[in-house]
């Protein structure tokens, strides 16, 4: 019988992750859509406009 392998959990993804807006994820795109006061819909076509990256997505939801 393997002995379980027991350590440290790493978060060397988590960074990555929270960088980018998951489009097709509802509560990320909601989360978004509540952060920047837009609708759910605009999120989206802001994801699929400017591709899935946090800055560039609330860049173009601020309309800069």
């Amino acid at each position: 019988m393997a002995a379980k392998k027991t350590g440290k959990k790493s978060t060397r993804g988590r960074a990555q992750d929270r960088a980018r807006v998951a489009g097709g994820q509802k509560y990320e795109v909601a989360y978004e859509a509540k952060k920047t006061k837009k609708k759910a819909a605009t999120v989206r076509k802001a994801v699929k406009k400017v591709g899935n990256s946090r800055k560039k997505v609330n860049k173009a939801l601020s309309g800069r």
